[in-house]
């Protein structure tokens, strides 16, 4: 009998253990999701942006400008004293963009330079080196960038069209960069913000538009790297990763005409994105993109790929279904 109770006792003893040591780990996840969860709620809606002049200076670089999420940009940076350098292909549109912005900011100063970052860039790269060299560049916001025309399988995209998302993705960005370093590391300050895309970063693939995908992972792992080495000359490297954001390239390729709870305006994503610049490497400003990414996260990649898959699949044949 006294056998038996010792094996009792023994057997309640590690019951009483694991049920401790479940409950300290129980503890430890529940601490570390509240955590996670009040820390986004204080970088979301309650943390200051940085005061753009005195952190980095008096001048902003846009690519991309004259549109979208890249215009968006200009203006916020001009609401915030900032004079602005803007970058695009065309003339016209960067005229029309200055106009409007100094109608409503009559003080900013504007330059801009016409660049088609499918074509040959190495004179705008020296004209980009000509213009900031006498400027407090202090922020560059990398946004240009392309994606297919529609939905489309790798073998059926033509050559031309491929290559050129990887000229204005990969090397745009990446020149563009190149070209603003020196000056940067001359005044030890300045921040570069690479627009990416949740189709490279908050899901595993993106089927149906492989190399756009492909050609923004380049910028995430880019920035990454940069932000590690640059830090400490006081340059602030980051990856903006936005998802869907109701713009022209958005509304051609995703039949996505207007904005709704998770698809908000250029302008709503961008005010957003200018409160994130300066704090982490890599970021989803807006609230309900982040809410998108942190479910994504608990999803399995298979599932996840067959879903962008299906996806991708209805878009091409609706597309294909649309051609008369």
């Amino acid at each position: 009998m006294l056998h038996l109770s010792c094996n009792s006792s023994n057997g309640n003893y590690y019951l009483h253990l694991a049920l401790v040591f479940i409950s300290c780990v129980g503890l430890i996840v529940a601490l570390k999701h509240f955590i996670t969860i009040s820390k986004w709620i204080f970088n979301t809606f309650f943390r200051s942006e940085k005061d753009f002049i005195t952190s980095y200076g008096s001048w902003a670089l846009v690519t991309g400008a004259t549109d979208g999420i890249g215009k968006a940009f200009a203006y916020q940076l001009a609401q915030r004293g900032l004079n602005l350098v803007l970058i695009s292909r065309s003339c016209q549109k960067l005229e029309t963009v200055a106009g409007e912005i100094k109608g409503k900011h009559p003080h900013t100063k504007i330059k801009f330079i016409e660049i088609d970052f499918s074509g040959d860039i190495s004179v705008g790269l020296r004209r980009i080196v000509e213009v900031i060299q006498d400027l407090d560049l202090g922020i560059v916001i990398n946004n240009v960038g392309i994606t297919y025309p529609k939905a489309m399988f790798f073998h059926e995209v033509e050559e031309k069209v491929w290559m050129d998302i990887v000229k204005v993705n990969i090397e745009g960005t990446t020149r563009v960069t190149k070209a603003v370093l020196p000056i940067m590391i001359q005044r030890k300050r300045g921040a570069i913000v690479n627009i990416g895309s949740g189709a490279a970063v908050v899901v595993p693939s993106h089927p149906l538009y492989t190399i756009y995908a492909a050609t923004k992972a380049y910028v995430d792992q880019l920035s990454r790297s940069l932000y590690v080495e640059y830090r400490h000359y006081g340059i602030h490297v980051q990856c903006q990763v936005p998802l869907y954001v109701a713009t022209n390239m958005v509304s051609k390729v995703a039949s996505i005409k207007r904005d709704s709870f998770f698809i908000p305006t250029p302008e709503g994503y961008a005010r957003a994105a200018i409160g994130e610049i300066g704090y982490e490497q890599r970021c989803t400003p807006y609230w309900s993109h982040s809410i998108q990414w942190y479910f994504a996260r608990l999803i399995p990649d298979p599932l996840l790929d067959a879903w962008r898959l299906s996806i991708g699949i209805r878009r091409r044949n609706e597309r294909i279904s649309s051609i008369p």
